[in-house]
């Protein structure tokens, strides 16, 4: 099945915007539960917001097949690595790049991801190679990355600890993602989501313990926003799954322009942030037609982007 049915296209879209909803969630979140300078306090948040996501999918899972779900033996590896990559490292980098960056820049930085993408295929797939406008594509793009760097206050604001780790993590997700289809078409989408969720959040939840100073302060507001977003994780990377399992990513790549306009809308509503300068405009066009160029070049492009 190649072409999106109408279905389809509303899943994708409502999967993008939860997505770019989390960037203004995420933030919330560090005010609600007091997390500022510790890092190791945003690992534990992102940890355990994934774990409890994973055992959410996997007793849905359960009831599901009626049983309890296991990852076939010969898919071990590809589950454990997109657990790492997919999970574990995208949001070390994501969770404290996004506490150095306002969430708007934060939505439209990630959404370069899209354009990693395009430039790794290159080299990985003999089929999908770059031509003119998919180069085209990338540098539209980029230039509306570039341009949300500044939107806020210059140069001067712009840090290897913000945007500079949000784009990292992006690589990590296009990585991911390649895994993340490979692992779907061996197990359901559910019993694949819920394990990457638990390896991933566990690893976190390690790594935030192993370092945590006890900055955390835990209130009604913290724990309303982590709900959320572990709804975010548990429906989000379960629909996506189905999706990338069933139609050709680049078919939904197109979509992903949806993450960076969902996430600096709602940072503006929930953040305050000022989103309506021209900067942000301008990035968000460019970003969005950059999107649209490098997904429409090739019927049978195996591009892997999102958020």
């Amino acid at each position: 099945m190649n072409k999106l049915t109408m279905r389809a296209v509303l899943v994708a879209v409502f999967c993008n915007v939860l997505f770019g909803s989390a960037f203004p969630m995420i933030k919330l979140g560090y005010k609600f539960f007091n997390i500022s300078d510790d890092v190791f306090s945003k690992i534990l948040y992102a940890g355990i917001r994934f774990f409890i996501s994973g055992v959410i999918v996997l007793i849905i899972d359960s009831l599901k097949q009626k049983k309890f779900p296991a990852v076939k033996k010969g898919n071990w590896i590809n589950v454990f690595f997109l657990g790492l990559t997919y999970t574990y490292m995208q949001y070390i980098f994501f969770y404290v790049g996004l506490s150095n960056t306002t969430g708007a820049s934060g939505s439209v930085v990630n959404s370069a991801s899209a354009f990693i993408a395009i430039i790794l295929a290159h080299f990985i797939y003999p089929d999908d190679k770059l031509n003119f406008k998919k180069i085209a594509g990338c540098l539209i793009g980029f230039s509306g990355v570039v341009i949300a760097c500044f939107a806020n206050s210059g140069v001067e604001k712009i840090s290897f600890w913000g945007e500079g780790l949000i784009l990292v993590a992006g690589t990590f997700f296009v990585i991911g993602s390649a895994i993340n289809k490979k692992a779907s078409q061996l197990n359901n989408s559910f019993t694949v989501t819920a394990y990457n969720l638990l390896i991933g959040g566990f690893l976190l939840i390690i790594t935030g313990v192993f370092g945590y100073s006890g900055e955390i302060t835990v209130n009604l507001p913290g724990i309303i926003v982590l709900l959320y977003l572990i709804l975010v994780s548990s429906a989000g990377f379960t629909l996506w799954s189905m999706l990338l399992k069933n139609y050709p990513i680049g078919k939904l790549s197109v979509y992903n322009f949806v993450i960076p306009v969902s996430g600096t809308i709602l940072s503006g509503l929930f953040l305050k942030e000022n989103i309506f300068t021209w900067q942000y405009i301008v990035a968000l066009l460019l970003v969005s037609f950059g999107i649209y160029i490098v997904n429409y070049t090739s019927e049978k492009s195996k591009t892997v982007v999102h958020h």
